[in-house]
């Protein structure tokens, strides 16, 4: 009876991608024949689906650039970056939706020591930090057997020195696989999709304007209250936004 019901779900699976590479072909002719908004209402049936991809986020963001929709295009092509960050055409199309937003914030670059660490920190995923993290353990074992189990005093001394580097490269892997986890924890980017938000100094519409924002323009949130998300932008300016204004990137 498990048997069958595993065949059954397979074939709905199969059935389901079957669907969705239609709907895919469809979308993508609507957007060749120039009718936009077609094509994001086809494109967007496949996300209700629950199947996401770098190339269905891409082609949203491309339908909406044509339409010159801001925030819409902005947030499908970061979508995009999200499950490809290396792939360049992506990161230009990007470029090119972002040159349509008003504000013009200026991004504060981090210096000396910071700088340095997020640099390392940076050149790896969290899982890849930790599969270098096994790999050096792996053959610090190895090693430390082999250490044991020679006789000539050379390879002793061989295997003694490259356990014990394997061994720190382990504990340094570990400790870039913790920061990196911790640094993705705190990344909480949104986009702002009003045509102006109010960001104000406390969570009510009563406290202080500091600034106004305009759709397209991406930001970090660091707290919410109730309604309201307190952001920082790339400034390091921060204030408090309300919810509806923005459409986060990580849902």
């Amino acid at each position: 009876m498990r048997a069958i019901t595993i065949l059954l779900l397979c074939c709905f699976s199969f059935i389901g991608f079957s669907q969705n590479d239609k709907t895919f072909s469809e979308a993508n002719d609507l957007y060749n024949d120039g009718k936009y908004a077609e094509a994001i209402d086809k494109y967007e049936s496949i996300l209700d689906s629950k199947m996401h991809s770098a190339e269905l986020y891409f082609n949203l963001g491309n339908a909406n650039y044509k339409l010159n929709n801001i925030a819409p295009s902005i947030y499908y092509y970061e979508k995009a970056l999200q499950l490809d960050p290396n792939d360049k055409e992506i990161q230009n199309n990007l470029a090119f939706a972002q040159n349509m937003t008003i504000d013009a914030i200026e991004k504060v670059p981090d210096v000396g020591f910071s700088r340095i660490t997020k640099s390392v920190v940076n050149t790896f995923s969290a899982d890849t930090w930790a599969k270098i993290a096994i790999g050096g353990v792996f053959v610090f074992v190895l090693l430390f057997l082999m250490y044991h189990f020679t006789y000539t005093s050379s390879k002793k001394r061989l295997a003694f020195v490259v356990s014990v580097v394997s061994l720190g490269v382990a504990c340094f892997s570990i400790a870039m696989a913790f920061q990196k986890n911790g640094f993705d924890s705190k990344d909480n980017p949104a986009i702002v999709f009003a045509s102006e938000s109010r960001v104000k100094a406390d969570p009510n519409q009563a406290s202080e304007e500091l600034f106004r924002l305009h759709e397209g323009t991406k930001v970090q949130v660091i707290e919410t209250y109730n309604d309201w998300k307190k952001i920082e932008l790339s400034d390091k300016s921060v204030g408090w936004i309300p919810l509806k204004d923005i459409k986060l990137l990580k849902i």
